[in-house]
């Protein structure tokens, strides 16, 4: 799989994401442990880009990409892109595409290296909460 990210994109990220690190590109939408929303309204329509300290050894789909990161998605999420992806920068916002159009035109970048995880209770708590307050 490739990601591509458009020179606008990379200009954007050049002080948000140092080179080389590592980048995991997930969904937001309560499914895995990154994500802080857990509403059935937002499944798969909302993607992140997270900045770790280190590898997820459940994100081992790696995505070549012009940036310089290290990134990479988990299997079961493969199938909501295609194996060549866009990230671009419109009006303001980082947009995530493939060939079959946008798939997310507020693509949030998220830095993880210095957050403490929740504990499973709390996040699920968290993302209850939330879930009420969107759907």
């Amino acid at each position: 799989m490739k990601a591509n990210f458009k020179p606008e994109a990379l200009q954007y990220l050049a002080n948000k994401i140092p080179s080389g690190s590592f980048v995991i590109l997930t969904t937001d939408d309560g499914s895995n442990k990154y994500s802080s929303i857990g509403a059935t309204c937002e499944l798969a329509d909302k993607f992140q880009l997270i900045i770790l300290n280190h590898a997820d050894e459940q994100f081992s789909i790696k995505l070549e990409n012009n940036a310089n990161y290290q990134l990479s998605m988990t299997a079961p999420e493969k199938y909501l892109v295609s194996d060549e992806i866009t990230i671009g920068f419109d009006h303001g916002t980082l947009t995530l595409r493939d060939k079959s159009g946008i798939l997310d035109n507020a693509l949030a970048v998220i830095d993880w290296r210095n957050v403490n995880p929740e504990s499973e209770r709390d996040r699920l708590n968290k993302m209850v909460t939330l879930g009420d307050q969107i759907c």
